[in-house]
């Protein structure tokens, strides 16, 4: 038995795994923190024996996710020079698919209340919201450099048009829409052949 305060961190990826389900199932509405204890199957005050209240728990979940979706496109760079950019591309959107973190990303705009509460659930430094961005950019750099995407692209309005269209394919069509993916590629091939 912890004491209060002092968050497992077995605890933590459950309630932090049950948030992710009831996010992609019922939408930002939905968290709350009942629903959250309920599908983690654990006292509906663990949560905020944790974390303290719902906003500190959903922004400390946000942290985490977008840590782990970053760690997981750092490949993206090395792909640069093989395959084709678009597959190299659609990779790196499924990547932050399989993360959700772009459903998180609309979390924090249906939720402002999260937004100021990053900070403090990153702790030390800062927390960097457009490093995925960031990634995409360095990754359309390099296949410039290799003569793969026209020199005078714009890489880094190309990363965030990427970016931002698959915000807004999966917020308005949700993960699991059946041409997701297939917009996703005619997105990334506008982009990319100009």
């Amino acid at each position: 038995m912890s004491p209060r305060g002092v968050t497992i961190p077995e605890v933590r990826q459950q309630l932090f795994d049950a948030a992710e389900q009831v996010l992609l199932r019922e939408g930002p509405s939905g968290l709350t923190g009942r629903a959250i204890t309920r599908e983690a199957g654990v006292a509906t005050g663990l949560l905020h024996n944790h974390f303290g209240d719902l906003d500190g728990f959903l922004a400390a979940l946000f942290v985490d996710r977008a840590r782990t979706a970053t760690r997981s496109l750092q490949g993206l760079l090395d792909r640069a020079g093989t395959a084709t950019v678009a597959d190299n591309l659609m990779a790196g959107i499924e990547t932050l698919c399989a993360a959700n973190i772009l459903a998180l990303a609309g979390l924090a705009l249906a939720r402002p209340s999260i937004v100021p509460r990053l900070s403090e659930a990153h702790g030390e430094g800062t927390l960097e919201l457009d490093a995925n961005e960031r990634l995409f950019t360095a990754y359309l750099e390099a296949e410039q450099r290799l003569g793969r995407i026209p020199p005078g692209a714009d890489t880094a309005s190309v990363a965030l048009a990427l970016v931002g269209a698959a915000h807004q394919l999966l917020l308005t069509r949700g993960p699991h829409a059946p041409d997701l993916r297939e917009r996703l590629r005619r997105v990334i091939a506008a982009l990319i052949e100009h």
